[in-house]
């Protein structure tokens, strides 16, 4: 299921290029590892956050999944998002 995130403060500023995707991960994730292997072998671009790292984006992570800091969250150049996407679900919305 896909949903758009207000484009306005926080947001905003993680809403990547056409083409590529910005992942919201931690280093304990084995399902980030897996997207991002996927990613690379596939070579889509991401920009990758670590929400244990970057302050505010745990909580931008929560409100994206109704108060749940699930990762991967990815989002989209449209400015909408996927909880623990495949690669095929994150070809798609990408067109490629």
């Amino acid at each position: 299921m896909y949903a758009k995130i207000p484009r306005e403060g926080a947001a905003l500023e993680f809403v990547p290029a056409p083409g590529t995707i910005t992942m919201f991960s931690t280093t304990w994730c084995g399902y980030c590892r897996r997207l991002k292997s996927q990613l690379d072998s596939q070579g889509i671009g991401y920009t990758e956050i670590n929400i244990e790292d970057v302050p505010g984006t745990a909580e931008l992570v929560e409100q994206i999944n109704n108060g749940n800091q699930t990762v991967p969250t990815v989002l989209f150049p449209d400015g909408s998002n996927a909880t623990n996407p495949s690669l095929s679900q994150v070809k798609e919305r990408l067109g490629v």
